[in-house]
């Protein structure tokens, strides 16, 4: 009898070392997704209004370009920032939507539009994009949000290496019109698909 009761004490204890490194296993499979291959991320305010909404899920790519930040979740924004950075894929391109972090705010996630690159000259006039002295429609901006003081900006040259980034909702975005340009190692991800709520699955342009 004691013997039964001893084997069923070791099969527990088994039991539950199993279930803990299948969680390990799990969480060492699924980093390397995260950082390097894609994110699933929500949108959090109104600033990329009417592109993406409030609460929606993207599914934001990585294999393509993005930075890996090698922090820890319980550090503070200071020592994030000064967190090692891995850097892959390519260069985003003009009028790609990003998920991009901002100076002196840690690893909190913005989701934004490129719309200048290394070296572009970048003006608003009267809410109407400018680069290079090039008008560019933007059909994917609502007109009511091309009004206020905050769309006249520039004309502005973006330094080499760095990127100008502001939300389609123009009038109500915290972006680089105010935070500056960031640089590549600022930029995460790519934006591709909005996944939820089910019933608005689309692309992003």
């Amino acid at each position: 009898m004691f013997k039964k009761k001893e084997k069923k004490k070791k099969s527990i204890k088994r039991e539950i070392l199993e279930w803990i490194l299948t969680l390990v296993a799990a969480v060492l499979i699924a980093l390397p997704i995260r950082a390097f291959v894609f994110e699933l991320v929500r949108v959090d305010g109104g600033s990329m209004d009417n592109t993406l909404a409030n609460g929606e899920i993207m599914f934001v790519t990585k294999f393509d370009y993005a930075s890996t930040w090698l922090c820890l979740p319980w550090q503070d924004a200071e020592a994030k920032e000064q967190a090692k950075r891995i850097t892959t894929g390519g260069e985003p391109e003009r009028f790609d939507v990003v998920i991009c972090r901002y100076p002196g705010r840690g690893d909190t996630n913005f989701v934004k539009r490129i719309v200048g690159l290394p070296g572009d000259t970048v003006e608003l006039r009267n809410g109407y994009l400018y680069v290079n002295g090039e008008l560019y429609e933007e059909p994917y901006i609502d007109d009511s949000y091309r009004t206020g003081w905050l769309n006249t900006f520039g004309p502005y040259t973006v330094p080499e290496g760095e990127y100008f980034v502001m939300g389609d909702h123009r009038n109500n975005s915290n972006d680089s019109r105010s935070q500056g340009p960031i640089k590549r190692d600022m930029i995460i991800g790519h934006v591709r698909t909005v996944l939820f709520p089910f019933g608005k699955i689309r692309g992003i342009d």
